[in-house]
């Protein structure tokens, strides 16, 4: 790699990482996950930036970090490895934290296609073509995905006490 490409390589994960970590914990639940799929995507990324298009660069990134989530799932450590204690509670507003930590688990109760297909159109912004290109798949199997997802988040929602704290605000 040439000096300037790694240097436009640096500038790129600079300027995206903390994306793409906030990408990888909305769809995997767990930011230890979230890290190591974010750092197997950067290396893959690495090895391909000389051949990818720069205007494409964010698609092809989001699309490696997909694949890294997928293949996370799919390992044998994944279904054994548990944790056993609860992580100390960080300093904050407690409620807050509480509501957020309903709504990931929430988020956490899809399938990972739904999870990653809502997280690219809705926390990302993202538009049906855009996340069907991202995860290689048709725009009606993003439409399906994402309205599956929702009516899911919806009668989960249903029953969680962030639907009555939504209704008195």
């Amino acid at each position: 790699m040439t000096p300037e490409s790694e240097a436009l390589f640096c500038e790129y994960v600079v300027d995206s990482r903390e994306a793409l970590l906030r990408t990888a914990y909305l769809t995997c639940g767990d930011w230890h996950r979230a890290e190591d799929a974010v750092q197997t995507s950067l290396i893959k990324l690495y090895g391909a930036w000389n051949r990818i298009r720069r205007e494409t660069v964010d698609a092809y990134a989001r699309r490696i970090l997909t694949n890294a989530l997928i293949d996370q799932t799919r390992r044998g450590w994944f279904r054994r490895e548990h944790a056993f204690a609860d992580p100390p509670e960080p300093p904050g507003d407690v409620a807050e934290d509480d509501d957020r930590a309903e709504a990931a688990a929430i988020l956490a109760r899809l399938p990972l296609r739904q999870r990653a297909t809502l997280v690219l159109r809705f926390w990302e912004d993202r538009s049906v073509e855009e996340t069907a290109r991202i995860m290689r798949c048709s725009s009606g199997t993003v439409k399906s995905n994402t309205a599956r997802g929702l009516k899911t988040l919806r009668e989960h929602y249903g029953a969680s006490s962030l639907a009555d704290q939504g209704s008195k605000r």
